[in-house]
């Protein structure tokens, strides 16, 4: 691509960031609460969870649009042409979002006329059993920092199933970590559970995953440096070396993250790799970043699951 065409591509990009739609600016397509007057109340419940789960998916790429897009010409335009096309003021995720917070305003006025009760915070039954991880099991990690790093055992162990998120107890090499490991049922860390040095990620898997699909969000390292990932979904399928079947996503990244070399006017430095994670889950099964940025360079790999009833 010649330098003119990289240019007028960059200007086009900067000033549909600057016209986007932010995701709170997003009115609610109204949605009468009487299309929902029959449904029980666990039923609202749960839609309500999807409505939100779905709803902060979506805020996020709207979000995203206003100007962090154009982290991406310095990866390759080829490559993110298709997200640098989707920034436009009255895009379709400003339009989903509008339909997505008309429903869950319609679905809690539902719920507030039957009089129903706060949902419960745990998982329900039914979809606690469909995911490939039970409570008390152990995910053990091997994890690397860089290509020639000392390896580390990392655990963690599922204490909770929630609506929103699973609770997990850390342990690193052998220690447990003074804060919890908590992350959605796409796969995003709450935080990177301060103290325990892990490079976490926050707002860059969406739940059901499909090929080809784009994703975007940010990653920390354990100093709280901070910098933009990006990355592509290229292959789907279940995997069961762990003695069960995980409906994984294969997705490889690229980004920028803070340039730890003292480089006059390098500000920042590459980042690419590439990340598997179950669909149903967000369990991580494999991690690979790499970066000159020794923060930001890990292997990460799930080798094996204890089962609840192994002593540590």
């Amino acid at each position: 691509m010649n330098v003119p065409r990289l240019a007028a591509l960059a200007l086009a990009a900067m000033i549909a960031a600057g016209c986007a739609t932010r995701s709170a600016d997003v009115k609610p397509e109204p949605v009468s609460p009487e299309d929902f007057a029959s449904w029980r109340c666990d039923a609202l419940a749960d839609e309500i969870d999807r409505v939100q789960n779905r709803a902060a998916d979506v805020a996020y790429s709207v979000d995203a649009q206003v100007g962090n897009n154009v982290i991406a010409l310095s990866l390759g335009v080829t490559v993110f042409w298709p997200a640098l096309l989707a920034m436009r003021p009255d895009g379709p995720d400003a339009a989903e979002l509008a339909r997505l917070k008309g429903r869950f305003e319609a679905l809690r006025t539902a719920a507030s006329q039957q009089a129903c009760p706060p949902a419960a915070d745990l998982l329900p039954t039914a979809l606690a059993s469909a995911l490939p991880v039970t409570v008390g099991e152990r995910l053990v990690y091997e994890e690397r920092n860089g290509a020639r790093g000392p390896a580390r055992e990392v655990g963690l162990t599922l204490e909770a199933l929630k609506r929103s998120h699973l609770e997990f107890a850390l342990d690193v090499a052998g220690q447990r970590a003074p804060s919890p490991w908590h992350q959605d049922t796409a796969g995003n860390p709450a935080a990177g559970a301060p103290g325990s040095g892990m490079l976490y990620w926050s707002r860059l898997l969406r739940r059901d995953l499909a090929l080809g699909d784009l994703v975007s969000g940010t990653v920390h390292d354990a100093e709280g440096g901070a910098g933009r990932l990006r990355g592509q979904v290229i292959a789907t399928g279940v995997q069961t070396r762990y003695g069960r079947p995980f409906d994984a996503a294969v997705v490889e990244l690229f980004g920028d993250v803070p340039n730890n070399e003292p480089f006059p006017g390098a500000t920042s430095t590459r980042i690419d790799g590439v990340m598997v994670v179950d669909r149903k889950s967000g369990v991580l099964l494999r991690l690979e970043l790499r970066s000159a940025n020794p923060e930001f360079s890990v292997r990460r790999t799930l080798v094996r699951i204890e089962p609840a009833t192994t002593l540590r």
